[in-house]
């Protein structure tokens, strides 16, 4: 399933600068990939900016469910965020509000997301749908929402528990039934409703049904993702014996590898970048507790960070050796997310 009205929804908002500034980072990636030198020609057209780090769920991969950051747990200021949208709003026209963390914890998310309509941004988000009521879901439509993601990981109680830890299904198709009444009652055509699967070995036998139970509930899409597993090499309980939906490979000598080269580049380095609750600026999505500081909204303009030295030197680093660094070993640039 797919949503041309929801591709329409970003096209709206691409002005005639973002449109160029867009052109001008792809000529640049590319002759940075070419030379090895990190040339940088416009700002990023996309942000993730994290709302929490907070969350009600114990999913076994993830470091917010199971509370391993050595960073803070918080939540983004009101204020922080608008001075981070007017840094950013001439070149990025769509951000994913989203980092680590359940959004809807956050007790005003949704002006957040009224912020960044008033400057004319596309904005998505991803949940576990547990803190969305009759009211909190009318809301959630008017208020401007593009995309929301919906995690769906079994369609069982007891297949999605077994990675949706202290989480109930029974919420989660409540939440997806009221989002779709409130979009009929309002005649809107967004948030754009994607279930979002998350293909793992207790599941994998329910991926054929998920379509039908999408199409059953109205749904926009449905989309399955394959799983970020961190210590692979020799197999894991959750890794599905389907290859297809799997990120890794098997090998002669029993080991798994990704399926993937990785490579020396990486677009996500000129395309867009993350901002944390508390105005931290990192590299990418896969820098989950923060390790590689680049910066900080609190005390620099995010221009003067995307153009610093060390931004600079982080993208050299992709150039020259990237399976070197940390957060790239296991990183799906390149790779095949979605099945």
């Amino acid at each position: 399933m797919s949503n041309w009205k929801d591709k329409h929804g970003i096209l709206r908002v691409i002005t005639f600068y973002r449109a160029f500034n867009l052109i001008a980072l792809k000529l640049s990636y590319s002759f940075s990939r070419i030379t090895k030198i990190p040339i940088l020609w416009g700002k990023p057209f996309s942000l993730s900016i994290e709302p929490t780090t907070a969350c009600n769920l114990g999913c076994p991969e993830c470091p917010s469910g199971l509370k391993q950051f050595t960073r803070p747990t918080g939540k983004l200021d009101i204020e922080l965020h608008e001075r981070m949208l007017k840094q950013v709003s001439r070149s990025v026209f769509y951000v994913n509000y989203y980092f680590q963390g359940e959004p809807f914890l956050h007790p005003q998310f949704l002006e957040l997301i009224r912020q960044a309509k008033k400057q004319r941004i596309y904005t998505s988000t991803s949940t576990n749908a547990h803190f969305i009521d009759a009211s909190k879901a009318a809301e959630i439509v008017n208020s401007g929402l593009d995309r929301l993601i919906i995690s769906i990981d079994g369609l069982t109680q007891e297949t999605y528990e077994n990675y949706r830890v202290n989480g109930q299904l029974s919420k989660v198709i409540e939440a997806t039934k009221l989002l779709v009444a409130a979009k009929l009652e309002q005649k809107s055509n967004t948030p754009n409703l994607i279930f979002q699967f998350l293909a793992v070995k207790p599941n994998e036998h329910e991926i054929p049904a998920v379509f039908s139970l999408g199409k059953e509930l109205c749904v926009d899409e449905v989309r399955i993702k394959t799983a970020q597993l961190y210590d692979y090499k020799n197999g894991h309980s959750l890794m599905p014996e389907n290859e297809t939906y799997s990120r890794y490979k098997l090998q002669a000598d029993g080991t798994y590898r990704l399926k993937y080269k990785t490579g020396n580049h990486c677009w996500r380095m000129w395309s867009g970048s993350v901002l944390t609750w508390d105005g931290k600026v990192v590299p990418c999505c896969f820098d989950k507790d923060a390790q590689h500081v680049l910066g900080s909204i609190e005390n620099s303009d995010f221009s003067a960070i995307w153009k610093s030295n060390t931004y600079r030197a982080f993208r050299k680093s992709v150039l020259t050796g990237r399976n070197k660094i940390d957060i790239c070993k296991n990183c799906s640039e390149g790779a095949k997310v979605w099945v």
